[in-house]
Formats: C-alpha cells, structure tokens, sequence
C-alpha cells in the first residue's frame, strides 16, 4: 500500500515532466519547418491534450497494483510530418533529443534550485523538487534508449548512413515488443539506473531519501 500510494504521489511530477518532453518535440519540429503540432494543438502545456487515458494512466497504475518488475507507459505523441521539413533524415535527430534535453535541462534547474534554496525549502517542498529532478532523469535517460519508437531510435537515424538507417526505421514495427522484452529481462534497469545515479551525483542530488 505504501508503494502505491508513493507511485500516485509522483505520478503527477511524472505527467510533467512527459508534457516538458512532448512538447519540446513539437516546439523544435517547428524551428525546423513544420507547424502540425501547432495546428493539432499540442504546443501547450496543458497535460490533458498529451495524456493517452490508457497508456499514460491506466496501464502503469496496472502494473503498479499487480507489482510488476517494470512499470510501463506512453503518452500521445507529437504529430511531426517529417515531408515539411527542411533536412528531414537531419532534422529527425534534433526533434528526437528535443525531447530528452528538455528533460535533462528541467533536472538541472530543479538541482539549482535546490542547492540555491537549501534549508529554506520546507521538507515537503524539498521531496517533491527532488523527485521531479529524478523523475526528469529517468525518462530523458530512457528515451535514449536506441530503440524504436524512443527518441533514442531517431537520433540514431538521424546519425546512420541512408541504408542503415531505413532498416533502423523498418524495425519500429517490432519496437514495442523488443522494449518490453527488454524491461522484463531487466536489462534496461542495468543500464538506466547506473546512468541515472551518475547524473544525479553530478547534479549534487542525493540518492537516499
């Protein structure tokens, strides 16, 4: 019960920090040449227009309640139409990072304030900015992942030769699969956690609670 009600307390720092994501995505697709999730009203940081009901809410509250070695979820993502860009195979690596930058960049203010704030911060206050820290941490650090359909697949399309790169963006059907085999094998804990905690000490975050 206690985990539970700890994963509904963060959740809502969870929703923000997707939304920072999402619309970080849309906002450099348009620098880039393509307003679609401007006219789709997504350039807002409303969370209601980014929320998915079942795969932002329901299907990690799920796997929360049937103690799942993972937890799990999406939210809609920003409609780019890759056509109006400028450089699109280009183009495709700076709207992919948008995403995970924006995260990284909103960890690291919440880190300053932190440190700029220190005891002044009342307790709760303190637990609740740390957690967005993390939070941030978390999900930039897990769409990096190279694996489609994260951030981290575009950004590798972006970087590969044409050829290569086709394949990368072929596999994307069988993307979701892979990544849920890979949480449940655990082999992206060993490889996102280490990551997390690194940046955390380099932003002076404490890892205990």
């Amino acid at each position: 019960m206690e985990a539970l009600v700890g994963f509904l307390l963060v959740f809502p720092l969870f929703i923000m920090a997707v939304v920072v994501h999402e619309v970080s995505h849309g906002l450099v697709a348009e620098a880039f040449g393509d307003p679609t999730a401007r006219q789709a009203g997504r350039l807002t940081l409303n969370p209601i227009r980014h929320v998915d009901p079942f795969g932002t809410i329901l299907l990690p509250l799920l796997l929360r309640l049937i103690h799942s070695p993972f937890v799990f979820g999406w939210a809609k993502p920003v409609p780019v139409n890759y056509q109006n860009l400028r450089h699109p195979k280009r183009d495709m690596l700076w709207i992919g990072a948008a995403g995970p930058a924006a995260n990284f960049l909103l960890a690291a203010v919440v880190a300053g304030l932190l440190k700029i704030g220190g005891s002044s911060i009342p307790v709760w206050a303190f637990l609740l900015l740390r957690y967005l820290a993390f939070v941030n941490l978390v999900l930039g650090t897990f769409n990096l992942l190279p694996v489609p359909p994260l951030d981290g697949s575009r950004i590798l399309v972006g970087l590969l030769p044409a050829r290569w790169a086709a394949g990368v963006l072929l596999a994307e059907r069988w993307g979701i699969a892979v990544l849920l085999l890979l949480l449940y094998s655990g082999l992206v804990d060993r490889i996102l956690w280490p990551a997390v905690s690194w940046q955390a000490r380099l932003l002076g975050l404490s890892l205990s609670t």
